[in-house]
């Protein structure tokens, strides 16, 4: 009933306001409104949100929305899918209002950016390299080598300053097309990337990327929503609905069917 509220809504309004109706609290301020809640996120992040082979945009960020959305009645949700590097800058000038793509908090996305509270995903974070390369087992390793990064992301903060603090001289490749770092990787143009195990094996079979995972996880970080620093509300809303899918097990299904494990158990406090 929700998606024929949202559909129908406007059309509903619209002829109230042509016929001159005289009530003045509906004409201005319908509280049966929906807003359209515009998401920037992206089309090549295996698994997470990625356009399939039928042309829908899809993956677990994607249809966790859609079950957000359901629940939410009040506002409506549409995506715009662009580069990584580019979606900062379209939250912080207002021409979205929300990011997903995997986000993990920082201290320089905090102070620009809101995110929201409950977590909807935690994933480790590996070094991954050439399944041929035998050099390299472990972050220490790549003091010397060239390493490709997506700009702004997580891992290339935490890199950079892992990076300085031991003094590694290590060239720093930054590559904003998905496909481009599985290839660089393949073909030897840089050493290592940073990646989840779930995008290895996904890589592994779609593109024969020819990956492995080596050392330790790094990083077992909490994956949220940005939002423009102050759409409290909409993060409040949000955040109502990411627990109820939690407990409701819509959540750990997501999580299963995109990533072939729940963790699910990491977002509970």
């Amino acid at each position: 009933m929700k998606r024929l509220t949202k559909w129908l809504w406007a059309p509903i309004a619209a002829a109230a306001l042509l016929a001159g109706c005289g009530n003045q609290a509906d004409a201005k301020d319908d509280k049966n409104a929906v807003q359209e809640i515009l998401i920037g996120t992206g089309n090549q992040m295996l698994n997470i949100c990625f356009i399939d082979e039928n042309g829908n945009l899809t993956g677990y960020d994607i249809e966790l929305l859609k079950a957000i959305d359901e629940k939410l009645e009040d506002v409506s949700f549409k995506f715009e899918t662009m580069d990584f590097s580019n979606l900062l800058l379209s939250l912080e000038t207002n021409k979205i209002d929300m990011i997903a793509h995997n986000m993990a908090k920082n201290p320089e996305r905090e102070e620009k950016f809101l995110f929201n509270q409950q977590p909807y995903n935690a994933v480790p974070l590996h070094v991954v390299v050439h399944e041929g390369n035998t050099e390299i087992q472990s972050i220490d390793d790549l003091n010397g080598k060239k390493v490709g990064l997506s700009p702004t992301s997580n891992a290339a903060l935490f890199f950079e300053k892992y990076k300085e603090e031991h003094n590694f001289d290590t060239e720093l490749t930054f590559i904003t097309s998905g496909p481009d770092m599985l290839n660089q990787l393949k073909t030897g143009r840089i050493d290592a990337i940073f990646s989840f195990p779930f995008s290895v094996a996904i890589n592994n079979k779609e593109a024969y990327a020819q990956q492995k995972i080596v050392g330790d996880e790094l990083l077992f970080t909490d994956i949220f929503f940005m939002f423009e620093k102050t759409n409290e509300e909409l993060a409040n809303k949000v955040d109502g609905a990411i627990k109820e899918l939690i407990e409701n097990g819509t959540v750990s299904e997501l999580l299963v069917e995109w990533f072939g494990e729940d963790y699910s158990k990491e977002l509970i406090d």
